[in-house]
Formats: structure tokens, C-alpha cells, sequence
């Protein structure tokens, strides 16, 4: 979340439905590729980053 404005980024929000949608992977997978869409290529391999870091603490 940016600290100045008080808005989400698009990469916190994709990380946020990411989470919510981790239940069902069927959903998970579908709102992924929605991700494509949303964010520019240094975000989406953020967001690979981030779910790499998430995985492994699982």
C-alpha cells in the first residue's frame, strides 16, 4: 500500500485476491492469469517473487 496517498497499488490488490482465492485452486489459478491483464512485467515477476517467498513459509 503506498504510504502517501493512502490508495493500493495494483500489485498489493492482485496479492490480496491471490489470498482470498488460495482456498480453491481452480480460483486461484483463474484470478493468476487475470493478472497478466493488470500488471505491467516488473510487477508480475513481483507478484512470481512474492509467491515463490509465500510458498516456501507454507
Amino acid at each position: 500500500m503506498s504510504k502517501n496517498t493512502g490508495k493500493t497499488s495494483m500489485l498489493d490488490y492482485c496479492k490480496l485476491v491471490l489470498k482470498k482465492m488460495s482456498f480453491s485452486r481452480r480460483l486461484f489459478r483463474k484470478e493468476y492469469k487475470k493478472t497478466f491483464t493488470y500488471l505491467d512485467p516488473m510487477d508480475h515477476n513481483k507478484l512470481k517473487q512474492w509467491l515463490r517467498e509465500v510458498r516456501v513459509r507454507s
